[in-house]
């Protein structure tokens, strides 16, 4: 194809990731002709292993994908395990405590994200997604005020336009894509933190039911993540504050060795271990963990999703969810707009409000989780002691790390943010304490959250279909889903 040839899509996906595999696949279903350009060769290699049961039951099935995921043989992960506040042993959380979550569904997956992601891209293609490999997106095409198509360059280092309605980027937190939206890339202050990980095997498992939960351990300079993927292989990564990022500079074997030792829980877990050193797995890696938000998130021809929006701290394995999610609201307003149901005013407004509330609540409630540290001298955990937050039930804190909760928040400075937020972080740290004493009693519990449950109604519209449909809009004034979900509707007066 020469460089002056054009091509003309309905929509344009930038990045083949959980989120550009969502939001293609989603519109493809409509019958639109999608083009998804990624700029790198499936299967490849992504950090961000650990799901919530929204995205594997939820956002799963409206992709179609649950019986390919449950096929995969994923390890499976009925909640998570903390060593982490008040209380030196470690303290462990069921997605069941919820009832927005009880039941058959109440689980999700650790997964090889070389696997995962390549079911998602594959399940794009199988309905009718046009996957192109090896593409880097170099330009964005405009005509005025809106986006109109890109520009992008093939793996023999041809250039070609491509014309689409919208342009959807899901290039992640590396990609310049985003800029053309406009607006500016805020980073928190409170989460400037750096991530040294690796992979290990032979590594112990929690005792059952619970030997496929995320273990997550915090100690003076930062927290572990030690994730099960296999029964043999773990995902081990050490998350520090940028104060502390002398200890993660030198040698990453030995900075990892030392952090390690550092960390008596996770030090007993690897004792038997040996390091990967060969394969994909064999790299040590350190990457930037700063959360962020952008101040827009769309323009007219053009919406970010995923990372390329927001990020936040991983330690609620929220990565994923966030991605396909916001996937999910893209889809919602394309198709909506492309149907004439409603302008793209209202349809993106609606995805950009339900994206940042979502984002904020994961943002909001990380800054108080960070408070429960037992060692609070640590400049680490002092950095964050600034704000609280208002959430003092069990229930809310599942419905949160499960990928169910939502409520109104956004990303702002320090000053702002302490202002808006109340209560203490004190009341979360009991909870965690009440935990470890008695277990039983955590899960009788019959508190009901404040938290509102955003992640329920997708996951409750997918399992329960139109019984599962919205009724009211979460903002006044706002739009509900459809009863496929996969449209915005005006609610019914």
């Amino acid at each position: 194809m020469s460089p002056e040839t054009t091509e003309t899509f309905d929509i344009i996906v930038i990045g083949g990731g959980p989120g550009g595999s969502t939001v293609s696949t989603l519109t493809a279903k409509q019958g639109h002709r999608v083009l998804l350009l990624e700029k790198e060769t499936f299967p490849r290699y992504q950090i961000g292993e650990s799901l919530l049961p929204s995205t594997v039951h939820g956002i799963g099935k409206l992709l179609g994908v649950t019986d390919k995921l449950r096929e995969a043989g994923f390890t499976k992960k009925n909640g998570g395990t903390f060593r982490w506040g008040s209380s030196p042993e470690p303290w462990t959380f069921s997605f069941a405590v919820s009832p927005k979550l009880a039941g058959p569904t109440s689980f999700a997956y650790q997964v090889e994200r070389m696997k995962f992601d390549q079911i998602l891209l594959d399940n794009a293609r199988e309905h009718g997604v046009e996957v192109r490999e090896a593409c880097t997106v170099v330009d964005v095409l405009e005509d005025g005020e809106r986006v109109g198509g890109v520009r992008y360059v093939d793996s023999d280092g041809r250039e070609h336009s491509v014309t689409a309605d919208f342009v959807v980027d899901a290039s992640g937190n590396k990609g310049r894509t985003h800029r053309f939206v406009g607006g500016e890339r805020n980073y928190s202050e409170f989460f400037r933190n750096l991530a040294l990980f690796g992979y290990f095997e032979g590594g112990k498992r929690l005792p059952a039911p619970n030997s496929g939960n995320i273990l997550s351990a915090a100690f003076e300079d930062g927290w572990f993540w030690y994730i099960p993927l296999t029964p043999d292989l773990t995902s081990v990564g050490v998350v520090v504050h940028q104060n502390a990022a002398e200890k993660v500079q030198g040698d990453p074997e030995q900075a990892l060795q030392n952090l390690i030792d550092s960390c008596p829980l996770i030090k007993e877990h690897l004792a038997d271990a040996k390091r990967v050193t060969s394969g994909p797995y064999g790299e040590l890696r350190v990457r930037k963990d700063y959360s962020y938000c952008n101040t827009k998130f769309w323009k007219p021809g053009m919406v970010l999703i995923g990372d390329a929006a927001c990020f936040v701290d991983p330690v609620f394995s929220s990565g994923v969810h966030l991605a396909t999610y916001s996937g999910m609201l893209a889809a919602r307003s394309i198709n909506s707009c492309r149907a004439g149901l409603v302008d793209e005013d209202a349809a993106f407004q609606e995805f950009e409000r339900r994206y940042r509330r979502e984002y904020g609540v994961f943002y909001e409630f990380l800054v108080s989780f960070y408070v429960m540290q037992a060692s609070e001298e640590s400049y680490f955990w002092e950095a964050k002691k600034i704000t609280n937050c208002p959430l003092t039930e069990l229930e809310a804190f599942v419905e949160l790390v499960g990928g169910v909760a939502s409520g109104e928040a956004g990303l702002t400075d320090a000053s702002a943010l302490s202002d808006q937020l109340a209560g203490s972080a004190q009341s979360l740290a009991d909870a965690a304490g009440d935990m470890s004493e008695q277990v039983g009693a955590v899960h009788a519990s019959g508190v009901v959250s404040r938290a509102m449950s955003e992640g329920a109604r997708v996951q409750a519209q997918a399992l329960l279909g139109p019984d599962g449909a919205e009724v009211d809009p979460l903002f006044p004034g706002g739009l509900v889903s459809s009863a496929d979900g996969l449209h915005w509707v005006r609610p019914v007066a």
